[in-house]
């Protein structure tokens, strides 16, 4: 079992910026995949970033030039930092950690809860 642990998120002001982490213990996998979905209220769950233990980044199409994800390897650790927050980033955000490449087992965090307000 992978336990995630994440912070940060809250109310964030139009315009304004925010920073996400999520932390991951126990079985961890060597190597791995980290990122963070999102789901807004009658809306799939879709991609915000994703970063590999090798440090290869990917990122949602509605989020590219605004968000940027780094993790820290011996922490077990990924950030999410995202500027020029709008209010259709208004959602939940999850934390995902897979056993990437194989991709045979995914753990979610419990969600955030990221409100940009006007």
């Amino acid at each position: 079992q992978v336990q995630l642990v994440e912070s940060g998120g809250g109310v964030v002001q139009l315009g304004g910026s925010l920073e996400l982490s999520c932390a991951a213990s126990g079985n961890i996998f060597s190597p791995n995949g980290m990122g963070w979905y999102r789901q807004a209220p009658g809306q799939q769950r879709e991609l915000v970033a994703a970063i590999t233990s090798d440090g290869t980044t990917n990122y949602g199409d509605s989020v590219k030039g605004r968000a940027t994800i780094s993790r820290d390897n011996a922490k077990n650790t990924v950030y999410l930092q995202m500027v020029s927050l709008k209010p259709e980033d208004t959602a939940v955000y999850y934390c995902l950690y897979s056993d990437w490449p194989a991709n045979k087992y995914d753990y979610w965090g419990q969600g955030t809860q990221v409100t940009v307000s006007s």
